[in-house]
């Protein structure tokens, strides 16, 4: 894989999963909906474990190919972006249904 590769790679696993916590954040916000919030909650846990899968993924990589650790390790830092936002997004999903 290339440098650029690597990098698509954290970067549309990133916005993948920004884009549908937005959908599910704002979807609730908008209707009500309860298939939203239950949604939400199932990204945060599947989207956690398949993040994490992807991290540990792209540093093996990048440990095996030393010359393309710099690549990963950037990607891997774009992923971990979406804790904080998940965290935000958690607390305004559980005090909006509190």
């Amino acid at each position: 894989m290339e440098n650029k590769e690597i990098l698509i790679v954290g970067k549309s696993m990133f916005w993948s999963s920004f884009i549908l916590g937005n959908i599910c954040l704002f979807g609730y916000l908008l209707t009500k909906n309860d298939v939203f919030a239950v949604g939400g909650y199932m990204l945060l846990i599947f989207g956690s474990i398949l993040n994490l899968l992807v991290i540990a993924g792209l540093l093996g990589y990048g440990f095996f190919y030393k010359e393309k650790l710099r690549s990963c390790m950037k990607s891997s830092m774009i992923l971990l972006i979406n804790i904080p936002v998940a965290i935000v997004y958690a607390a305004i999903g559980l005090n909006i249904i509190n």
